[in-house]
């Protein structure tokens, strides 16, 4: 539908592993709104968090409990569009054993059952030279602007980073 009547999509839980249903999705809506080069004005920031650390899962674990809450506890069960996003992404057991945690009220549980691969598809986090090398498959996406927050003294290699 964004790509029918919007100028842009601000998606929260991008995965550059979903870059061709993204694209597809948003190339039919582009074909209904009747515009000619629709596509080419058409804007995509997406929301990046970048952990940088040495320890990949203590990295992991920062964003954790901020997926568990999206995945697990944002709207009613059976009517959450976050768990619906990441059950499209492959995580559709996860996403049932995390929804069950949090709206028990067992929020660090519900955290702790995300894997990393669930993380890593929506964040970068690792090591700086990890976070570079995993930039790449963001960088060919679809995506034509980086959200992205963080202390100011690493926010400028953020922008070089995503630059290339």
């Amino acid at each position: 539908m964004a790509g029918e009547i919007c100028d842009g999509w601000l998606p929260l839980f991008f995965s550059p592993k979903e870059d061709a249903f993204y694209r597809q999705c948003l190339n039919e809506g582009f074909a209904k709104s009747g515009e000619t080069n629709k596509a080419d004005r058409f804007e995509i920031a997406a929301t990046v968090t970048i952990i940088p650390g040495d320890d990949v899962e203590k990295c992991a674990d920062m964003v954790r409990p901020f997926l568990a809450l999206y995945a697990g506890g944002m709207g009613a069960r059976g009517a959450n569009f976050h768990f619906e996003v990441f059950a499209r992404m492959g995580y559709e057991d996860v996403a049932l054993k995390v929804q069950d945690l949090y709206l028990a009220g067992k929020k660090a549980e519900a955290a702790a059952a995300i894997p990393l691969s669930m993380v890593e598809d929506v964040a970068l986090v690792g090591p700086m030279d990890k976070i570079r090398d995993d930039m790449a498959k963001w960088r060919e996406s679809c995506i034509t602007t980086f959200l992205v927050g963080g202390p100011a003294h690493v926010l400028s290699q953020y922008a070089e980073m995503i630059a290339g």
